[in-house]
């Protein structure tokens, strides 16, 4: 890594010291870079990304990592597997290198990674050619994927995105006082189907994955998804990188499914047990989500953007979402043959 001249003394215990006049130093600390004072703070909460002007060049997108979330060894290895996906065409905005060919770079305590500005929008998902393209780029992604192992990567698992972020918001009172009864029993049944299903399908195959991959991760440009943010790259089913893309009723979900499907096997075979499997990954992202906006919602950037969140209502409707998912459960699995 390039040596900086960066203050090391300012704290990296969290994102309060982040001003924009240690962002443009900590831009300006990579050789032949130089900020034009042009900043936009762009949408993500996790992390800290900005748009930066520079002088005499393209602007550039910085991304700041949330201190203690990861290892270095783990954001390394999503970087690696980015610019492996790159290597083989797919188009993933993958970080840029410094001359020494490092792509994590360190100032201030905070690590964090310059990307190329890539424009586009949201995809349409009532478009049956742009899903079907969709699941094509998909599909290649994972043709890449198993050709090798994460090694610092978490794995999928009901553990952490389920039991333990349950017990997060019950140990620690997170709830309404007259709703942690109901959360408690409800997230003990639940966790328990997902578990069985878990154990059903122990003999789905494990790869490498984008690990969320939503529409809000895909840039549509030039009649192609241009695919952002391996920030949660991890192990684990193939089917985690397909399903949401599905919402709705059971018929819309079908329909969807089959043109996304439609897609992927042009490139890759798909192992349709792994369908079992949607219902019970919904059921861990809405328990975990909830559990990670708790977590983080003493955080100024939180608190504007999600000012419900200390609300009765929000935990009522929260709880009402698992009651529906309870149900999800219990409904037969969608088909693709």
């Amino acid at each position: 890594m390039t040596d900086t001249v960066c203050n090391t003394a300012v704290p990296a215990d969290s994102f309060s010291s982040l001003s924009p006049d240690l962002i443009l130093e900590a831009i300006e600390s990579q050789p032949e870079l130089l900020c034009d004072g042009r900043l936009l703070a762009l949408n993500s909460y996790e992390n800290r990304v900005y748009r930066v002007g520079l002088e005499d060049a393209q602007p550039v997108i910085a991304k700041f990592y949330r201190p203690q979330r990861w290892t270095r060894e783990q954001i390394l290895e999503e970087h690696a597997f980015a610019l492996e996906l790159a290597e083989h065409e797919i188009p993933v905005v993958a970080p840029l290198a410094n001359a020494e060919g490092d792509t994590l770079r360190e100032c201030n305590g905070f690590e964090f990674a310059l990307y190329p500005v890539k424009g586009g929008r949201t995809p349409e998902l009532d478009n049956p050619e742009q899903l079907q393209l969709i699941g094509r780029f998909i599909a290649r992604l994972h043709q890449v994927a198993e050709t090798s192992s994460f090694n610092h990567r978490p794995v999928l698992d009901t553990e952490t995105l389920g039991h333990r972020t349950a017990s997060y918001l019950i140990d620690n009172n997170r709830l309404p006082p007259e709703l942690r009864a109901a959360y408690k029993s409800l997230t003990t049944d639940l966790l328990q189907k997902v578990d069985d299903r878990f154990d059903s399908y122990r003999g789905v195959r494990q790869i490498r994955l984008h690990g969320d991959f939503h529409p809000g991760n895909i840039l549509w440009r030039d009649d192609k998804p241009h695919i952002v943010d391996l920030d949660d790259a991890r192990t684990g089913p193939c089917v985690q990188d397909l399903w949401l893309f599905l919402s709705g009723d059971r018929f819309y979900q079908q329909e969807r499914l089959a043109d996304l499907l439609d897609g992927y096997t042009m490139f890759r075979e798909f192992d349709s047990a792994e369908l079992g499997l949607i219902e019970p990954l919904r059921t861990l992202r809405i328990i975990h989500y909830a559990s990670w906006l708790d977590q983080r919602r003493e955080e100024p950037a939180f608190q504007q953007a999600f000012p419900w969140l200390a609300s009765a209502r929000y935990w009522d409707d929260h709880i009402l979402a698992l009651k529906e998912q309870s149900s999800a459960l219990d409904e037969p699995i969608l088909r693709w043959d």
